[in-house]
């Protein structure tokens, strides 16, 4: 099985950053998809962002869901077996419980569904 655990979180006002980080277990992680969800209280989990293997000579493929393009920007590094997310520009809206979750078939959705591994996830609060 593989393990996924995201740091990072915190408390930070409005306008201020945050990254978020997620070290993944097993050797064939760089072939997989890994993205990032949130969910605050009551509410459904949010696709939020989400990044695939690269192709040798491409650059990996990225992608955003609307509310969070152009603030948060999504990274790997192979070599560590971490996936990132930094979060610029954060607003009380994006408080929430963010998980890291894998996808092995190493394709793209934004349905949690698609997603067969998930860390425990990290609180992140945006005060007014």
């Amino acid at each position: 099985q593989v393990q996924l655990v995201e740091s990072g979180g915190g408390l930070v006002q409005a306008g201020g950053s945050l990254r978020l980080s997620c070290a993944a277990s097993g050797r064939t992680f760089s072939t997989y998809t890994m993205g990032w969800f949130r969910q605050a209280p009551g509410m459904e989990r949010e696709f939020v962002a989400a990044i695939r293997r690269s192709f040798g000579d491409t650059a990996y493929n990225t992608y955003y869901a609307d509310s969070v393009k152009g603030r948060f920007t999504c990274s790997r590094d192979n070599a560590k077996n971490t996936v990132y997310l930094q979060m610029n520009s954060l607003k009380p809206e994006d408080t929430a419980v963010y998980y890291c979750a894998a996808d092995s078939r190493g394709l793209y959705t934004v349905n949690p569904e698609g997603y067969d591994y998930w860390g425990q996830g990290t609180q992140v609060t945006v005060s007014s």
